[in-house]
């Protein structure tokens, strides 16, 4: 039996990837992330240019007290500068203080950014590849070479991109890399260039391998990156969710899946499996303070959400039918939404109440009426709690922890400053056969209504105390009615233990924000007493 061929895994989030923008790691984000890398099974991690800022430099310092089991962790440069010897040149010096055994040194390989951007000979570009790829591999350092501009520049002109290849391998680069910088080139054009480099060092009896490194300005990354890798490249570069400059990076989680999951024939992360994959594109999301991408392939949210009502029905006989993988297989999970494209197979697959998943005119009862009132604009695939409560009232079961009388909420602006203002919420409720009325202050209404709900139940229902909102979101739903528009309030709450969803539609915020509020309580209150 052949042995799967192990692909190296890159990783360059914390240099290409913080080019991108909004991006923006601190010192200790970068360290945490290189921690996740590691423990995820990456072979290396590019930690920045350490000449290009001081946070860059403190890193290595740092980076070198941790004891990492399987990344190592290499530094990012450029060839020295025109004119200089490489022992002269404050950037080799800065690549050798950086300490690790690794060092990525981007060149050009393309004659036109030779002449118009670099601005010198051929000759000398050639001599700026060598002499600094010699220096540092006779100072001790593995030298992976980042021919940029790669393809674009073979294009124009092979003989000389071939030149710039074989001077990084005779100088002795063990990794010539590959780098489609502008994002243009498409699968087939790698896959024959990837051969033709590969062929190259042969020929010229060099034992430096081919990597790839793809940027995504054609939605083509991945695609290029697997493309290589079928064409004999050894190792690919990207970023951890595909984030970069411009369009980003060829994202690593959807390549480490794809190899091992779909493509045969191939290993990464040293066999450690991908069962982690979401936890780490999550991890990075969050450390970058990003939002997550909800269709991200692999990982995302709705990567195995099924919202039409013939795909649950079929995934619910045989998940195959509608997922190319097992959501597990990368440690996602399988979501059913559902909505007015719902059928009974998606209010079935939700309904937790095993009395009334059974129970064909309730189920047709509730799909009618989330068809109404989503045709209203709610949504309740973020809505879980509201769902389970409109279940409840469809069978006539709901059991409403209080009766709303009334409520008021009063903003009083009592000066030009932005921060003197006051808002003020009355409540008044029925609550367990007593009349509560009660009066409370916030940051802002949905503030106060919180407030002034909570003193007026939490004589009678103490657990409150554990429950708190942890998110509010408002949606204008027809912005072409302008300010009479109806707006959808999102509200995500915990207790400490699970996070559950409630929505509200009005064309009054506060309406819409009392609705969803009251149903946050009535759920909690609903299951805890």
């Amino acid at each position: 039996m052949t042995q799967p061929r192990s692909i190296e895994i890159y990783d360059t989030t914390l240099r290409d990837g913080s080019q991108g923008e909004g991006v923006n790691f601190s010192l200790e984000d970068k360290l945490a992330i290189t921690r996740r890398l590691d423990e995820a099974g990456v072979d290396f991690i590019e930690g920045g240019y350490p000449l290009s800022n001081p946070k860059d430099a403190q890193y290595f310092a740092r980076v070198r007290h941790l004891t990492l089991s399987r990344s190592r962790v290499a530094a990012f440069g450029m060839t020295r500068r025109r004119g200089m010897a490489a022992a002269d040149d404050p950037g080799m010096k800065a690549l050798l203080d950086a300490g690790t055994s690794v060092v990525t040194i981007v060149g050009k390989t393309s004659a036109f950014h030779v002449a118009e951007v670099l601005g010198v000979s051929r000759e000398e570009n050639l001599a700026m590849i060598s002499d600094t790829v010699a220096y540092l591999h006779v100072a001790g350092r593995e030298v992976f070479y980042d021919a940029e501009h790669f393809f674009d520049g073979w294009k124009l002109d092979p003989d000389y991109a071939r030149a710039t290849l074989l001077a990084a391998a005779a100088a002795g680069a063990t990794r010539i890399v590959l780098c489609d910088t502008n994002g243009g080139t498409l699968p087939d054009e790698v896959a024959r260039l990837t051969t033709a480099a590969r062929q190259t060092l042969v020929a010229g009896g060099h034992a430096a391998a081919v990597a790839i490194h793809c940027h995504n300005d054609c939605d083509l990354a991945v695609a290029n990156s697997l493309a290589a890798i079928d064409a004999g490249a050894v190792q690919v570069q990207g970023t951890i969710n595909g984030i970069g400059e411009r369009c980003g990076n060829a994202d690593l989680i959807s390549v480490m899946a794809n190899l091992a999951l779909k493509l045969q024939g191939f290993s990464v992360l040293g066999g450690s499996g991908t069962r982690h994959l979401t936890e780490l594109s999550r991890f990075v999301y969050e450390t970058a303070n990003m939002s997550y991408r909800p269709g991200q392939p692999f990982v995302g949210a709705s990567a195995f959400a099924h919202k039409g009502g013939m795909h649950v029905h079929a995934v619910s006989k045989a998940a195959e039918s509608y997922e190319h993988i097992a959501p597990e297989a990368v440690g996602n999970s399988r979501r059913v939404l559902v909505s007015e494209l719902s059928g009974r197979s998606n209010i079935a697959a939700l309904v937790t109440r095993s009395d009334v998943r059974d129970d064909r005119k309730i189920l047709d009862t509730v799909l009618a009426e989330v068809c109404r009132l989503e045709n209203e604009g709610w949504q309740f695939e973020a809505a879980g709690a509201s769902f389970d409560l409109l279940v409840d009232r469809c069978a006539g079961t709901f059991r409403p922890a209080f009766e709303k009388l009334a409520y008021h909420v009063e903003v009083e602006s009592r000066s030009a400053a932005a921060a003197d203002v006051r808002t003020e919420a009355t409540v008044k409720l029925a609550v367990a056969g007593q009349l509560r009325h009660e009066v409370a202050e916030g940051d802002g209404p949905v503030n106060a209504l919180d407030a002034a709900l909570r003193k007026a139940l939490q004589a009678v229902y103490p657990a409150l105390a554990r429950m708190h909102l942890l998110d509010y979101k408002v949606r204008v739903i027809n912005a072409q009615e302008g300010t009479a528009a109806k707006v959808r309030v999102s509200i995500e709450s915990t207790d400490g233990g699970s996070v559950w969803g409630t929505v509200g539609v009005s064309e009054n915020v506060i309406e819409a924000s009392w609705l969803a509020l009251a149903d946050s309580f009535h759920y909690f209150l609903g299951r805890t007493g």
